[in-house]
């Protein structure tokens, strides 16, 4: 072959990672090399493994360096694309916010009367029911009127028991029931989950004293040091 037709590729770019890190790849075997489970014994073997940190710090700053190179063309693309559909999106999200605010007083009212006749229909179908029952324990054997009447009960109580159930499936749609909270005590809340949730008093106070140890290290029950130790 005299190199008149290159293969497919041969042209291609070489991979920023590998560029970025060409200068730095006996540093990373020699790394390597160390990186054998055995501890540093002497000054040294520090200072060489200090030397290879430091050379393994640039070479994550120019890694980070050749990534935000590569990637910031398919971020920008990336974001002018979503800048470009969130105005619709958004104007959509308002025109369903304001139907929305325009029929929820009506549904709300709708949904207060549906609710009061749905009450009532259960109310009277209870009452037929204990009619019925009435009627049949007091229908004699022998006494046919008596028996049909306990009949039109059963009848009427069948049909109101219905109307009740129907009166539950009629809902306005579109209404949800949503769960909302007051805190009208915080000592009583703090009391209450001393009590009750321990853990999650415990995750909030190390959540805290990790963002404000700093400025609060005179606080009751914390305690804030210093020491050494490698980076």
């Amino acid at each position: 072959m005299d190199g008149s037709n290159p293969a497919v590729g041969h042209n291609r770019p070489p991979d920023p990672i590998d560029e970025a890190l060409a200068p730095f790849s006996d540093a990373i075997a020699e790394a390597e090399n160390w990186l054998d489970g055995e501890p540093v014994e002497n000054e040294g073997q520090m200072k060489a493994v200090d030397a290879l940190i430091a050379d393994i710090r640039k070479a994550g700053t120019a890694l980070a360096s050749a990534k935000k190179s590569s990637t910031a063309p398919l971020h920008d693309a990336w974001k002018a694309e979503i800048a470009r559909w969130k105005p619709t999106e958004d104007d959509i999200e308002r025109i369903k916010k304001s139907l929305v605010a325009l029929v929820d007083p009506f549904k709300r009212k709708l949904a207060a009367e549906k609710a009061e006749a749905e009450r009532k229909a259960r109310e009277e179908a209870e009452a037929k029911r204990r009619e019925a029952e009435a009627k049949a324990r007091e229908a004699r054997a022998g006494d046919i009127e008596s028996q049909r009447e306990a009949a039109r009960a059963q009848a009427e109580a069948e049909v109101s028991q219905k109307a009740a159930a129907k009166a539950g499936k009629d809902k306005p749609k579109g209404l949800r029931t949503v769960t909302k909270f007051e805190i009208t005590s915080h000592r009583d809340l703090l009391a209450w989950l001393y009590k009750n949730r321990p853990d999650d008093i415990a995750a909030f106070l190390e959540e805290w004293a990790r963002r404000n140890h700093r400025e609060t290290q005179q606080a009751d029950g914390l305690r804030v040091w210093q020491e050494k130790e490698a980076y």
